[in-house]
């Protein structure tokens, strides 16, 4: 009996106008030894029925309720076998060299336990909507590449990790350090994941011939309650669980001025109860957090240095100015 060499798995909730496009272009590939999981977050819009009438070949796992996006994926991973897992959104469509890409990257670099797509936009394939996942000395996250154009970031190279809406992963790493945190439902999780991977001594590769064209906020608006809220609780526990001691007293007034920062902006914008549930329920959940931190510590094997060089500077205004950049394109502003 054939086994294959990966397993995609896609999570949906309530996605079936977006599916279609999606499924195809796995079909699409010319990589062929995978096998695809489709995980449905209780739709009510026919996607499960769907899926089974025009991709039998696709394993479809049902759930009760909507679970989010980490416990989803965590749920179709333990039925894994195979050496490597990747995922997709449902929002995203796959150059037909995606996957060959991508395990071509993993197949020829041990030392990598993870491997990043370049994501464009799929209404303007010409921009890049982000080449992996940075991380920066404020202790948040930066979407490498957002709004360069797509011959830029066009090598690879070793990053902080990779955007879970295309990603692979070495099943053997994920054994080791876990996958998604299910308490961060989502938004941010696959932050925290290249963040314990880093502590635990496995590389990020980026792989700019790996691409993906991505229908951007198509689930989760930009902005929303829901991402504000998520992004920005979630940020301050990838921080508060992962950054080692020493690097935690040397960027924690980075982090503060950040997280201010945010604070004044959404509150400017309108999103002031969004914006403080997400910092007061990040603080009342410290406890816990801290705990887990003790273990993730322990299992660490990077160096301080490694990691300090692996962070991005934190251009603040920059950042700020993307964003009213963006708001005016949006009429957000």
């Amino acid at each position: 009996m054939k086994v294959d060499l990966v397993t995609v798995i896609v999570v949906n909730w309530n996605g079936k106008p977006l599916i279609p496009e999606c499924l195809e272009s796995l079909r699409k590939q010319e990589f062929r030894d995978f096998g695809t999981i489709f995980v449905d977050n209780f739709s009510l819009d026919g996607s499960v029925d769907w899926v089974k009438k025009h991709y039998p070949e696709i394993k479809t796992i049902s759930l009760s309720r909507n679970t989010g996006f980490c416990v989803a994926n965590n749920i179709a991973f333990s039925k894994v076998k195979t050496k490597y897992v990747a995922l997709l959104n449902n929002d995203a469509v796959a150059h037909p060299l995606w996957l060959l890409n991508l395990v071509t990257g993993l197949e020829t670099h041990e030392q990598a336990g993870s491997a990043a797509s370049k994501i464009l936009h799929y209404a303007k394939p010409d921009i890049i909507d982000r080449a992996g996942d940075g991380y920066t000395h404020a202790g948040a996250g930066l979407l490498r590449g957002r709004g360069m154009p797509s011959d830029a970031y066009d090598k690879p190279q070793w990053i902080f990790g990779a955007c879970a809406a295309a990603a692979l992963y070495r099943k053997s790493m994920i054994d080791e350090i876990g996958f998604f945190d299910e308490d961060f439902f989502l938004i941010y999780e696959d932050v925290d994941l290249s963040f314990r991977a880093q502590l635990n001594g496995y590389k990020c590769l980026y792989i700019p011939d790996a691409t993906v064209y991505h229908k951007a906020s198509s689930t989760i608006v930009r902005d929303s309650d829901i991402s504000i809220y998520y992004g920005h609780r979630n940020l301050e526990w990838v921080y508060f669980k992962n950054m080692p001691s020493v690097l935690l007293m040397g960027t924690l007034l980075f982090h503060t001025i950040h997280t201010v920062g945010s604070i004044l902006y959404f509150s400017f914008k309108g999103n002031v109860k969004s914006i403080i549930r997400a910092k007061s329920d990040a603080l009342k959940q410290i406890r816990e957090i801290l705990k887990k931190r003790q273990d993730v510590q322990k299992s660490k094997k990077a160096d301080n240095a490694y990691l300090w060089n692996l962070f991005e500077k934190e251009y603040f205004f920059n950042r700020l100015a993307m964003r009213s950049s963006k708001d005016r394109e949006t009429g957000n502003g």
